[in-house]
């Protein structure tokens, strides 16, 4: 297997593979730029190292990454070269994995996303299935039992090579500023390796979720079990913990955790409506808080940068939220937050012409008669209260901005459901 792990044709497709997910510097401070470079001088005395089970990796650079509920995320940025590496092993184990994971677990799967995941717990809901027992695993990556995960990989994974480059990675530490801790359970957040480890963790999970009949999806380290009555959520809920906690070793955060109706909690950004033929797919309250929070540090009146440059920098952000978000069948929130967009720009546009003067000839060049230009220029009212008025709605309108390149969401959300 370490064979094929370091076949020609494998790494080239790692290779390509780490340079299109780009990603930060690792603790050598070597971009992924470099990297090819890099395998190309050295490739010789680095597949040396790892036939003759000499190959260390290097510490994985920690980062905290904030969470939108508070707290933050600790992430391990492994370097390039053991992307590369980790990317390799995950491509030659994938196959031998994925096949035995449950119908029901959806994270970092090849053909699966989390689409399908939100659209399965749908229907357990028209089924009749309408209390969800939410479960949050507190710090997950971090508590991964490296033994107990290394004897599940043992089962499926006969070469040692293999199985001592893995239980290197789990043992490499992290460092943290300029300091190296080492680590002694958990699988780092960051490198292409953590993922098909959690799945293989959390199977165990799962397979015991099947034999429980339970109808449930999970999604990394997100799991949301649906059942028909309160009396029964409570029961799975108690003794799923249990399970969690002592057979997989893991913690279940309790704060997090709950026994509710399904459109009182998110799953994976989304959430429900009520409905019992029909429920609709809606965005989580957090989610729209989210995405309205970022444009507005983009189009912040405070920052003293072109209105072009505002729309280079939305567009992309933009369009790629509504790529994953379009799965929403509450299209009125596109339509308004298209409006409150244009609104922040329109109060952007309103500062950069500062002078009334300035102001007034403005308004005048996009049509405005004299005299409303005159009386709208210096007006006294806040940048926020002129920016929804009639006047720079009209002037400042829809056809303007298309002309600016601003991209529709409703639009785009119009092309994605007519893919679909």
């Amino acid at each position: 297997m370490i064979e094929k792990v370091l076949s020609r044709e494998n790494m080239l497709s790692a290779l390509a593979r780490v340079e299109a997910n780009k990603g930060s510097h690792g603790v050598d401070g070597m971009s992924v730029k470099d990297l090819r470079r890099h395998i190309v001088q050295n490739w010789q005395t680095i597949r040396e190292s790892i036939e003759n089970r000499t190959y260390e990796p290097s510490p994985a650079r920690r980062v905290e990454i904030p969470k939108p509920n508070g707290g933050t995320r600790l992430l391990g940025i492994p370097t390039v070269t053991d992307r590369l590496i980790q990317q390799a092993i995950t491509q030659v184990l994938t196959p031998v994995f994925d096949p035995t994971f449950s119908e029901h677990s959806y994270g970092f799967r090849p053909k699966r996303r989390g689409h399908d995941a939100v659209r399965k717990a749908r229907t357990y809901m028209q089924e009749g299935h309408r209390i969800v027992v939410d479960i949050d695993m507190e710090k997950f990556f971090d508590r991964i039992h490296h033994d107990r995960l290394m004897a599940k990989v043992a089962q499926r994974v006969p070469d040692k090579a293999v199985l001592r480059l893995i239980r290197s990675y789990l043992k490499a530490g992290v460092m943290e500023g300029g300091l190296v801790q080492a680590t002694t359970e958990g699988a780092p957040q960051g490198g292409p390796l953590s993922p098909l480890l959690s799945n293989i963790v959390l199977d165990e999970l799962d397979k015991e979720l099947e034999k429980r009949n339970l109808r449930f999806v999970r999604y990394a380290d997100d799991c949301n079990i649906y059942v028909k009555t309160w009396k029964a959520g409570d029961r799975v809920m108690r003794s799923i913990t249990t399970f969690i906690e002592d057979k997989l070793k893991l913690k279940v955060n309790r704060r997090k955790s709950a026994v509710d109706r399904p459109w009182k909690r998110k799953f994976l950004g989304f959430t429900f409506s009520w409905d019992k033929q029909n429920p609709r797919i809606k965005m989580a309250k957090t989610t729209l808080q989210r995405v309205k929070a970022k444009i507005k540090a983009i189009t912040s009146r405070s920052k003293p940068i072109p209105i072009e440059m505002r729309i280079k920098e939305l567009n992309p952000y933009l369009t790629g939220w509504c790529g994953y978000y379009a799965l929403t069948d509450t299209k009125s929130v596109f339509r308004e937050l298209d409006a409150w967009t244009r609104r922040r720009l329109r109060m952007c546009v309103w500062k950069q012409w500062k002078q009334p003067k300035t102001k007034v000839r403005k308004l005048q060049s996009l049509g405005v008669p004299k005299q409303k230009a005159y009386e709208w220029g210096n007006s006294r009212k806040k940048y926020w209260r002129i920016a929804s008025s009639p006047i720079l709605d009209r002037s400042l309108n829809n056809q303007y901005w298309s002309s600016l390149g601003l991209k529709s969401l409703t639009d785009r959300y119009n092309q994605l459901r007519n893919m679909t």
